[in-house]
């Protein structure tokens, strides 16, 4: 049986957050900040929150002036109909629009300020608390409520104490100025954004579960990339709700429920009498799940995405196509293992926990500075909630916000996302305009000035004034910030490429090293060829030096030498020495073993005659002879 836990008591009071859109779990406000820059009587920062629609300048911040209107302050109504128009004029602020809470939805609000150009919406709390979440309205009549998805501005509730200060100012004739800042409204740790998004395979739902599908349809090739290159890490997920042991044998948990009620979703039509029922729904979340898992263990996890599209493609609910059959066809077309994704459904009728529900129900609870999970869909950016229209540039522009700065991929510095503060003025960073070496760097949220490393040669230095090539090859880039001088297809530099910093001029020239080296003439300074016969030049970093009378000039001592001892001189000289030497030492050499072997010889041949006589000698006078 099921046994109710403290920690699940937020679903038993989120029994119908899919019928209802509201939950009692614990729900946290995402904020971004507010900062007045003028006047000076309210100058400061302040915490605004972010609203659940339009798009939120996640990573940027937005500047503008505050306007109340005169009329329609609460902006229920066209701004059109009292003749007001918050169109930006030239050299002026964009216009942020100043409304009061109530009497409609703050959708409505927001769709009225955008459609009389108001770059964005500042909601007026009527009441001292704690801020709240603007959130989508669940029902909207027929036709009236499509607007919902085509507001584009950012919105912000403020405090009430904030906005009757910013009245007062308005009111006294003073411009109030405000930095809307979502730099920090998302954590940016590293160079990895890890993202969930908590959704449901209903798909009669209405608007929602549409726009949904649609944003699956339209995110998926972004959300692929991403995740092959490996700057992000996706986890979809799936909310779940148990039945309460008193009502088990209830037609509405058996109808929504698998598992002996620990596992249920709303009946999609609200119908228990026909259509779907909403443990059909439970099991193509837990399909969807088992998807993602086996193929996240086979190393391709992107291929969620083209499962629940085409899924969502093949097998609708209207079309009575919404059926376990159905899914193992797209499964088995995507080439995944349906054997695996099957053991890892299990059994649905059997009184059993299933892992892969039992976790995700366990990360419905809200850890950290994160809420519950209690609406669908939400998108959670490193473990905090998204808050803003669900579309394609909206939420990538939040996933690029999670970036660490400089880490973030190409497709977040696209002229669609942001702008390159680099390419005015170069960002205020140092820069080298002769070899196009720049230490400003593009980031989503701004720009970072840094030295940059250029062909495998690090820059060193501040990044703002000074920034110099350091280590070996320094010389290739910029010619290391040396003096380099050409004439007559002849190149001289003052870099040495080695390990060593700093800039000397060459032989043959004086200067600093690095604005100037100036040709040194040897001849007038007499530094070279001043023997009586020479006959000096000067020549841009040397000299030419001739002798008169047929002499050679020897470079290396600096004379004029005839001919033959010119051949002498220098290295040929020296090379001559070494070769007599070398033809002396075998000669002698050859002379030694000539007259050692003579002298062993002549000694051999005394011994050898003491015993017998050689043909060519004559016998010894006094030798005795002994018969045999």
């Amino acid at each position: 049986m099921v046994k109710m836990g403290a920690r699940k008591l937020s679903f038993l009071l989120c029994v119908w957050v899919l019928l209802s859109g509201f939950c009692y779990g614990r729900f946290v406000v995402e904020k971004n900040n507010l900062k007045v820059t003028y006047p000076k009587s309210l100058k400061g920062t302040y915490e605004c929150a972010i609203g659940n629609f339009g798009v939120p300048k996640y990573g940027g911040v937005m500047v503008g002036s505050v306007v109340y209107p005169k009329a329609n302050q609460k902006g229920c109504k066209s701004f059109s109909d009292v003749d007001i128009s918050f169109q930006t004029k030239p050299g002026s602020y964009p216009t942020f629009v100043l409304v009061d809470r109530g009497d409609c939805f703050f959708t409505l609000k927001a769709w009225n300020a955008q459609n009389a150009g108001a770059a964005a919406i500042l909601v007026a709390d009527d009441r001292s608390e704690t801020l709240i979440t603007m959130d989508t309205p669940e029902e909207m009549n027929a036709g009236k409520g499509d607007y919902v998805e085509k507001i584009t501005i950012p919105s912000a509730l403020i405090s009430k104490s904030l906005a009757d200060k910013i009245k007062d100012a308005l009111s006294n004739g003073e411009m109030v100025n405000i930095n809307l800042d979502w730099t920090e409204a998302l954590p940016h740790p590293d160079e990895r954004v890890e993202y969930e998004l908590w959704t449901n395979s209903n798909d009669e739902c209405g608007a929602k579960c549409d726009n949904l599908i649609e944003f699956l349809k339209d995110f998926k090739g972004a959300a692929q990339l991403l995740e092959r290159k490996g700057f992000t890490q996706f986890t979809p997920r799936y909310i779940t709700w148990y039945c309460p042991e008193a009502f088990l044998l209830t037609k509405q948990c058996k109808s929504q429920c698998i598992n002996h009620g620990r596992y249920c979703a709303p009946d999609p039509e609200q119908d228990f009498s026909k259509g779907y029922d909403g443990k059909d729904v439970v099991i193509q979340n837990l399909r969807q799940a088992c998807f993602y898992k086996v193929a996240n263990a086979s190393g391709n996890p992107w291929q969620w995405w083209d499962y629940v599209t085409d899924f969502a493609i093949r097998c609708p609910m209207k079309d009575n196509k919404f059926t376990e059959e159905c899914s193992d066809q797209v499964i088995t077309s995507l080439g995944a293992d349906l054997k695996k994704i099957k053991e890892c459904v299990g059994d649905p009728h059997a009184d059993v926990e299933n892992p892969v529900l039992k976790s995700e129900q366990d990360a419905q609870i809200g850890k950290g500075s994160r809420g519950d999970v209690t609406i669908l869909p939400t998108l959670v950016i490193n473990d905090r909630q998204y808050r803003g229209k669900l579309s394609r540039a909206a939420v990538l522009k939040a996933i690029c916000a999670g970036f660490q700065e400089t880490t973030e991929p190409s497709i977040c510095l696209s002229q669609d996302m942001e702008t390159n503060e680099c390419l005015e003025n170069n960002g205020g960073c140092w820069q080298d305009k002769s070899a196009n070496i720049t230490a400003c760097r593009d980031t989503f949220r701004g720009r970072v000035c840094e030295c940059p490393v250029v062909q495998n040669v690090k820059f060193v230095g501040d990044g703002y004034t000074h920034c110099e090539a350091s280590g070996a090859l320094r010389c290739a880039i910029n010619n290391g910030g040396c003096w380099k001088g050409t004439q007559e297809g002849k190149v001289f530099s003052a870099c040495i490429d080695d390990h060593t910093k700093g800039c000397k001029c060459p032989p043959g020239f004086r200067g600093d090293g690095i604005n100037k080296c100036e040709d040194i003439d040897e001849c007038e300074e007499k530094l070279k060829c001043q023997c009586p016969q020479c006959k000096c030049k000067d020549t841009y970093g040397g000299y030419e030096c001739k002798c008169s009378g047929g002499l050679f000039y020897s470079k290396e001592n600096d004379v004029c030498m005839g001919k033959y001892t010119a051949s002498m001189s220098g290295g040929n000289f020296i090379g001559l020495i070494i070769l007599v030497a070398a033809v002396a030492g075998i000669a002698g050499y050859a002379f030694y073993k000539i007259r050692i072997q003579r002298y062993m010889d002549s000694e051999i041949r005394q011994i050898m005659a003491q015993y017998m006589p050689l043909d060519n000698q004559p016998e010894v006078p006094n030798a005795q002879h002994h018969d045999i």
